[in-house]
């Protein structure tokens, strides 16, 4: 049996883990949900994380686990919201909810919110790094054109007897006049598929 500082440990150490490729968002609020349930010993719990008009809901209660819910959180006698939140950046909220009169205390409340803010935490890292991601792929795409480009511009200066210059000039001009991406153009001097010819006719 765990002892509840074991179970406390490994439940940061699961919400400190959001960069491996097999990450999935409604698992991981599931994980806080259910987690929450469990060492407050509170009835329900709610989660809310919002991104940008999207609003995404996950409900635990101490009988069922985690779910993504369409509905707003059932009514309880005694509530209290934990802000999802780093430096002034909200995410999102937790919900505590209990069905008896009794009041959170300090130290339950103060157990909640630094789950929230380890979950914040955790969760802003694996924004940042999906943008890193998206933006390292824009940058690699961007590269492998120019570098397709380059290619057909030395071929094609050597195929015509041009200047580098003139040959890129050449391409771009063929590619405004048919209306058509440089990156085509270069990719069809690369292939065979577009004839030195064609780039020199006016």
């Amino acid at each position: 049996m765990q002892s509840r500082e074991q179970r406390l440990t490994e439940v940061f150490i699961k919400l400190a883990d959001t960069l491996g490729e097999d990450f999935e968002l409604a698992a991981f609020l599931g994980m806080l949900a259910e987690a929450t349930v469990e060492l407050l010993e509170v009835d329900a719990v709610g989660l809310d994380l919002t991104d940008d008009d999207h609003v995404l809901r996950v409900f635990a209660t101490a009988d069922s686990p985690a779910q993504l819910v369409e509905q707003d959180h059932p009514s309880y006698p005694t509530t209290e919201m934990l802000p999802l939140c780093l430096r002034g950046k909200a995410i999102g909220s937790m919900n505590l909810f209990r069905t008896g009169p009794v009041p959170f205390s300090e130290q339950e409340l103060g157990l909640g919110q630094a789950l929230s803010d380890m979950a914040t935490i955790g969760l802003l890292h694996e924004r940042e790094h999906r943008g890193r991601q998206e933006l390292c792929g824009q940058l690699q795409q961007a590269l492998d054109s120019r570098i397709l480009i380059e290619q057909a511009k030395g071929m094609l200066a050597e195929r015509a007897g041009l200047s580098l210059p003139d040959a890129f000039a050449a391409m771009r001009s063929y590619a405004r006049g048919k209306g058509c991406g440089l990156k085509a153009v270069a990719r069809g001097v690369l292939d065979g598929t577009l004839r030195t010819a064609s780039l020199m006719t006016p």
